[in-house]
Order: C-alpha cells, then structure tokens, then sequence
C-alpha cells in the first residue's frame, strides 16, 4: 500500500496511467463491455482489469490522479443510450458528479453513439475493465497535463 493513493489504483493502473501523455484516452467499461477484444487494439493491448469495483469506484480512484484534457471540449465521453441519446442514466450521473468535484467545476460530459465508442475505444491508450452490471456505464477519459508550479 502507498500512502495518498487509491487502493484501486494497482501497480499496472499506475504505471499505465504515469506512461499516458497528453491527449491519450482511457477507457473505464462495465462488465458488459467488450474490455478485452476491444483492449487487443488499443495501445497497450491488453484489459486492465478491477474485479470486484463498479464503474464510479473506478472512475474516483482514477481521477484522483488523472488530469483531464483542457485543451479540448469535452475531456470526458459516455457510451449514448441507445434510441435514446439524450437520456442520462443514474450511472452517467454520478460520474458527471466524480468529473466536477475532480475539477472543482462543472464539465459536462459528451455523449457518443454506441458503435462509435467502441470504435473510438479501440483507439485509446487502454481499456479498464470493472464488475459494474449496470447498463451505459462506458466511458473514456483525455489526458491533459500538470502545469508547472509558479
């Protein structure tokens, strides 16, 4: 154990999430999502598993040491309902909660169709796989960058 740090965050999370650069994406998925066929494509090229967690643990622990992107609009992305794009399921909404208090602000969210984000998801840095059963709790997470002190 470290101290300060997520117990969540396991060596391989920490090192993967150290090893990302500005402008990588991380996929945090439910235990529905295609985490490790999807994993295969991404850069690292394997699923970062969290057995036992469910998607906001995860996302809390993550962005506990995570900078999100603020260079572009929308740092942060869920899986859309499908027929229903515009719905915001209970999950989407405590995350949305998680990202604004990480930030100290409200930063919404941008909703993207289901086959996109599988398309956009094989395109991340890595894929993180939790025991979450409940249903559009698929999101992807941009890197952005410390600024140095003044």
């Amino acid at each position: 154990m470290l101290k300060n740090i997520h117990p969540l965050l396991h060596a391989d999370l920490l090192a993967t999430l150290s090893a990302m650069g500005h402008g990588d994406d991380i996929v945090v998925a439910d235990a529905n999502f295609p985490a490790d066929s999807v994993a295969r494509h991404t850069t690292l090229g394997k699923v970062l598993r969290l057995d036992g967690s469910d998607v906001p643990q995860a996302v809390a622990a993550i962005l506990s040491v995570f900078p999100l992107d603020s260079f572009v609009d929308h740092p942060a992305s869920r899986m859309q309902v499908v027929g229903k794009p515009g719905d915001l399921p209970a999950i989407q909404n405590e995350v949305q909660a998680l990202i604004d208090r990480a930030e100290g602000k409200p930063l919404p969210m941008e909703g993207i169709e289901r086959m996109e984000f599988y398309e956009r998801a094989k395109n991340a840095y890595a894929v993180v796989a939790t025991s979450e059963r409940r249903f559009y709790g698929c999101f992807i997470f941009k890197k952005g960058v410390i600024a140095p002190e003044a």
